[in-house]
């Protein structure tokens, strides 16, 4: 695929008690004391009436939350459910709730943990969310490889698999986490940069 068919219509981060869209900054929550507060005081500042949100764990809390604002911005409306595609990646994998599910088999083993022990699930809570059906695939890496998800979601925008993604960066382990979402679309607008592996990365830095 020519890189240049393709753009970056939008992008989300969310870091230190702060989310961003589009390089603005749009939240910053300064009375949550825990990740926990403050996803749910997220939840309740963009979203709202998905109580299954409540049920889920950190991990996918926090990517539903980056998509929900990225959505917002850049909507998928253009894009058939089959042809959105997503391409994530983190450190940790499925760890943080890997442990707390360790420590519930003590007593009596948390089912409600245990679906949540592949890093892949909050794939399927975003495509659940926002009825898309596309390819997908989740990378686990010690850091965030502009490359590789860039090849990846090129390859799909190229074969005419996909032609919108949604890639980027979702790690959580117990306090600490990071959101980095792009939209990638096949399509020019207004603000778009082009996909590009240097693009990816430049954003993920700022």
């Amino acid at each position: 695929m020519n890189n240049q068919t393709a753009y970056i219509t939008g992008h989300c981060v969310i870091r230190q008690q702060r989310v961003y869209c589009n390089g603005q900054l749009l939240w910053q929550d300064e009375s949550a004391a825990s990740l926990q507060e403050f996803l749910r005081n997220g939840y309740d500042r963009f979203a709202g009436q998905y109580p299954k949100f409540h049920k889920m764990d950190n991990l996918c809390k926090l990517g539903w939350l980056a998509a929900e604002v990225l959505l917002q911005a850049a909507p998928a409306v253009d894009h058939l459910p089959e042809q959105v595609a997503l391409v994530l990646s983190n450190r940790s994998a499925s760890l943080d709730t890997d442990v707390r599910y360790y420590q519930s088999v003590k007593d009596i083993p948390s089912p409600a943990l245990f679906v949540y022990t592949l890093p892949n699930i909050v794939i399927g809570e975003i495509c659940i969310r926002h009825g898309f059906k596309g390819e997908h695939a989740f990378f686990v890496n010690n850091r965030f490889d502009a490359a590789q998800v860039f090849a990846c979601a090129a390859l799909l925008l190229g074969s005419g698999a996909a032609t919108a993604c949604i890639c980027g960066w979702l790690e959580v382990m117990d306090q600490q986490y990071e959101a980095v979402l792009y939209m990638v679309e096949r399509k020019d607008v207004e603000g778009a940069l082009p996909f590009t592996a240097d693009n990816l990365q430049k954003i993920f830095e700022s």
